[in-house]
C-alpha cells in the first residue's frame, strides 16, 4: 500500500516543522473534513506539547511520563478512554409442528460476550493511542483495534503518536552532557523492539490496518525543547 501526503495541506507549517507524519489512505485530508473541531485539538496539543530531556532519559514503557501528559492534554479536551466489547446473540427458532399439537416457537437463545480493547483516547468517530516506548507489539493491537472499530463503522480515523528512532543520538547527547557515564548513555533509546516510526511504517504499507485511515504523528529531535 503506498502512503498518502494529505498530512501537507492540511497539518500547518509550525506542526509540520516540530513533527513528522505518515499516513495511509488521505487520513488527514478525512479527519479535517469530518470532523475540524478534533482535528484542530490534536493540532493545538502537539503545538503545546514539550519534548523534555527526562523524557529521553527515562523514557519509561508504555505509560511514560510523556505519554501520561500527552494522554492528560487530550482528556481536557474531551477525549477519554474507551473499550469496545462484543456481544454475539444467537437465537435458534424451532418451527412449530402443528401435526404433534405444537402451537408456538421455541426460541432457544445462547450469549457470547468477548471483551474487548482499550483505545487511549476516543473522540467524535477518532481513535488515538500514543504509544512513546512501549512494546512494538502494541501497534499490532492498536492498528488491529482500529481496524476493526472501522470495519464497525465506528471510527472514520485512527491517529498513532510515536517516535523516531533517531532520537537515540539526542538522548546519548544529553546523556553525556548531564554526565551520564558513556556505556550508560549508549543505552538510551537502546532497544530496536519498541514502538517507533521504523516498526509502523512497514505495518502500514502491507495494509495490516485494512481500510481504515490512518494518521502517524512521528515525535522528533525538532519537537525537543531545550529545558
Amino acid at each position: 500500500m503506498d502512503l498518502t501526503t494529505s498530512f501537507q495541506n492540511h497539518v500547518p507549517q509550525d506542526v509540520l516543522a516540530r513533527y513528522q507524519f505518515a499516513e495511509t489512505r488521505n487520513a488527514a485530508a478525512i479527519f479535517a473534513a469530518t470532523n475540524r473541531h478534533a482535528f484542530d485539538q490534536l493540532l493545538t496539543v502537539l503545538r503545546n506539547f514539550q519534548l523534555k530531556s527526562s523524557d529521553l532519559l527515562n523514557p519509561g514503557g508504555q505509560e511514560s511520563d510523556l505519554a501520561a501528559r500527552m494522554n492528560r492534554a487530550f482528556r481536557e479536551h474531551g477525549w477519554r478512554e474507551a473499550r469496545v466489547d462484543t456481544l454475539i446473540q444467537l437465537s435458534l427458532q424451532r418451527t412449530p409442528l402443528a401435526a404433534a399439537g405444537e402451537v408456538r416457537l421455541d426460541p432457544i437463545i445462547t450469549e457470547t460476550r468477548n471483551e474487548g480493547y482499550k483505545v487511549d483516547n476516543f473522540r467524535d468517530r477518532i481513535a488515538l493511542d500514543v504509544e512513546w516506548n512501549a512494546k512494538d507489539g502494541n501497534l499490532d493491537r492498536d492498528i488491529g483495534a482500529y481496524r476493526s472499530l472501522y470495519d464497525a463503522a465506528l471510527i472514520d480515523v485512527g491517529v498513532l503518536i510515536t517516535r523516531t528512532l533517531d532520537l537515540r543520538d539526542l538522548g546519548r547527547h544529553l546523556a553525556l552532557e548531564a554526565g551520564m557515564p558513556p556505556e550508560q548513555a549508549r543505552r538510551i533509546l537502546n532497544t530496536t523492539t519498541t514502538t517507533n516510526r521504523e516498526k509502523l511504517l512497514p505495518r502500514l504499507t502491507r495494509g495490516d490496518a485494512g481500510g481504515c485511515p490512518i494518521l502517524a504523528v512521528f515525535i522528533c529531535p525538532e519537537t525537543y525543547v531545550s529545558d
